[in-house]
């Protein structure tokens, strides 16, 4: 369910405040804990730091981001990879390269 449209986007106050004060053009990580905050025009071309509960993603908005939310694009689960203890001893067994000197084999 969106916000209503009587009361528009939520833009972090402190955040248009930090964009007035700086230029895109000084590339300057702007460090932010509003994931909630909607990605408004003004935002385009500057550079976030998302916290995402640990560390602080830096995001660059383009002008695909507007109307999208911070929050979006700092990820808060860390995708490690599929599989156990079988996929990683199947990757082993194709990463195992052939000894030097040995004859190749034949198929």
């Amino acid at each position: 369910m969106g916000r209503s449209l009587k009361k528009g986007p939520f833009v972090d106050p402190k955040l248009l405040k930090k964009i007035s004060k700086i230029k895109p053009e000084d590339n300057v990580v702007i460090k932010t804990w509003s994931r909630a905050s909607e990605i408004s025009p003004e935002m385009v071309g500057y550079i976030f730091g998302v916290h995402n509960g640990k560390i602080f993603n830096e995001v660059r908005v383009t002008e695909e981001m507007v109307g999208h939310r911070l929050g979006e694009f700092s990820l808060t689960r860390k995708f490690v990879r599929h599989g156990g203890k079988m996929q990683k001893d199947l990757e082993q067994k194709t990463a195992v390269p052939a000894a030097p000197g040995a004859a190749p084999a034949k198929k």
